[in-house]
């Protein structure tokens, strides 16, 4: 089951010092349907991560990451992932720090099954860098 949220263990860490979002190595994950990837997920794990055309195992970089506040919410920010050329089938992604021993940040379910075909492009299209909407934020 792939249940979307922030881990407990980053929600922790953060509160602890471990992770530098601005200078820290973040990177996504995709994940088939059998995937038992939630919010008590405490680091990166291959197992039933997609394999296919065009992935590598521990998936990519998050590029541009920003953290920014408005109000009593800090949230951070990110390009959109792309993934070109791809052939594959997941269900849902996975957000680590690769640089702080690849503890875990937070979990996406994609609701359904998403299958490219051949020499596709795959983006992961996230919501909107705002204080009700970010992936990660804090209130």
């Amino acid at each position: 089951m792939i249940e979307q949220g922030l881990t407990t263990s980053f929600k922790v860490e953060i509160l602890e010092g471990v992770h530098d979002l601005l200078t820290d190595q973040l990177k996504i994950a995709l994940y088939n349907g059998n995937a038992n990837i939630s919010y008590e997920t405490t680091l990166y794990t291959n197992v039933n991560e997609i394999v296919g055309t065009g992935y590598t195992a521990g998936g990519l970089v998050l590029q541009n990451v920003s953290v920014q506040s408005s109000g009593q919410v800090a949230y951070v920010s990110f390009d959109n992932v792309v993934w070109t050329g791809v052939v594959f089938t997941c269900s849902g992604a996975l957000i680590y720090n690769q640089s702080k021993g690849n503890k875990s940040v937070a979990v996406l379910n994609f609701g359904a099954e998403k299958t490219t075909t051949p020499a596709q492009t795959f983006t992961i299209t996230l919501p909107p860098d705002t204080v009700n909407s970010a992936v990660i934020r804090l209130s």
